[in-house]
């Protein structure tokens, strides 16, 4: 839905600003192909509120409407969707998966505005509407205490594909753009969606050193690993860093770089790939041997063990970094905001993984689940460390920079 809108908005001329609630790599993917621009993402504890306003004060002045994706239900997590609209008064476009449903429609949109005092509902739009005498009763149902604002229809052809971890990414999607582009015109057709004005104000953003000025970060990029947050790239420029780009599937050797990062992302899906490109393993080696920093996280820490096997049972030699195997599950292992406390200082990020590791290496650290008991381990290996965690770089630039800094 809310890709539907950003690009219906840019088939008329404007330019939208798509922010996405709480961490995420393959939404922002999807919703950066329909906006055609970057995708930030926007969380009261990860990003934090000052860097958050900062956030929607620059695209106010950017562009011509902010759409701010929420995460789970309205209500759900914390801090919740609903926190973030009553922190900065966004008003809330309430989309109910209306399959199957009729008067019970009405019920669920009068108590999503009802629910909390200081929030506004400005509307509710259905999703999968089996067509207008559907969304009729459904509009019945609503009655006159809330605005209706139309249904998107149920139609197998705007589903997006995924797999264990969410979303296809954007570029594994062939026909992403036909699809952005059919519904959109069904959301023009069959929907009004009329934005409230908000105001933000302007809000300083944080000083940052130079801490990284001259150094040359390796970053691995390409369909095995991709989740990085644009906010991440941005920074590490603002610290002046030079990020360089590389790719483990379709490369035989790292660049001219100090230090190297390995985001997460699908290794499990390129398995023999990985394995059969003994030249790039043996240059990220030869890397570590120099006693260079290195990062990896998640899929990236995996790439680095002895081992990594899919749920089907194949296994494959990865580079061999840190000793230990690990093994692709069925069902999801770990999620949710973590902390995690280094010498360098406190950095915020996440955990999302469907894989089990046995290593022999002691962790030096532990990071703290905001909304649980869970923890991840965090690995030091000579000069890599590693975490199934995925860091936000802003929220501690200087511990950010201790990570890639030569020593």
């Amino acid at each position: 839905m809310t890709a539907a809108l950003a690009r219906s908005l840019r088939s008329r001329g404007l330019q939208p600003r798509v922010f996405k609630t709480g961490p995420d790599f393959l939404d922002p993917m999807i919703l950066e192909r329909a906006s055609g621009a970057p995708v930030h993402q926007i969380d009261l504890w990860m990003v934090g509120e000052s860097r958050c306003r900062h956030l929607l004060f620059e695209a106010a002045g950017e562009a011509d409407v902010i759409l701010v994706e929420g995460v789970m239900g309205l209500f759900d997590g914390e801090p919740s969707s609903a926190d973030l609209a009553a922190r900065f008064g966004l008003p809330v476009l309430a989309v109910i998966d209306a399959g199957a449903m009729a008067q019970t429609f009405g019920a669920i949109a009068h108590g999503l505005t009802s629910y909390r005092a200081d929030i506004r509902v400005a509307g509710v739009v259905a999703n999968r509407v089996a067509g207008p005498g559907h969304s009729e009763m459904l509009a019945r149902s609503v009655g006159d205490g809330v605005e209706y604002f139309g249904y998107l229809p149920h139609d197998k052809g705007f589903a997006l594909p995924e797999r264990h971890l969410g979303l296809f990414q954007a570029r594994e999607v062939v026909d992403l753009d036909a699809r952005l582009d059919s519904v959109a015109r069904a959301i023009e057709t069959c929907a009004r969606c009329v934005a409230p004005t908000v105001t933000f104000h302007p809000q300083d953003d944080d000083d940052v050193l130079p801490l990284l000025e001259g150094v040359r970060i390796g970053i691995a990029r390409d369909a095995a690993f991709s989740f990085i947050y644009p906010a991440n790239l941005a920074l590490l420029r603002r610290l002046g860093a030079e990020p360089v780009f590389f790719s483990p599937l379709e490369h035989t050797a790292i660049p001219n770089v100090d230090s190297l990062w390995f985001p997460g992302g699908y290794p499990e899906l390129h398995l023999d790939r990985l394995a059969s490109n003994d030249a790039m393993k043996s240059a990220v080696r030869a890397h570590h041997e120099a006693e260079k920093p290195i990062l990896a996280e998640c899929g990236g820490m995996l790439y680095l063990l002895d081992t990594l096997s899919t749920t089907e049972g194949r296994h494959a030699a990865m580079a061999g970094l840190m000793p230990g195997v690990a093994a692709m599950q069925p069902g999801l292992m770990a999620l949710g905001l973590q902390s995690v406390d280094l010498p360098c200082g406190t950095l915020r990020g996440h955990t999302f993984h469907h894989s089990r590791l046995e290593t022999d290496v002691a962790p030096v650290a532990r990071s703290h689940g905001v909304a649980g008991p869970g923890s991840e381990a965090v690995y030091r290996v000579g000069s890599l460390l590693a975490s199934y965690v995925h860091f936000y770089f802003p929220s501690n630039p200087a511990a950010c920079a201790a990570l890639f800094r030569p020593s």
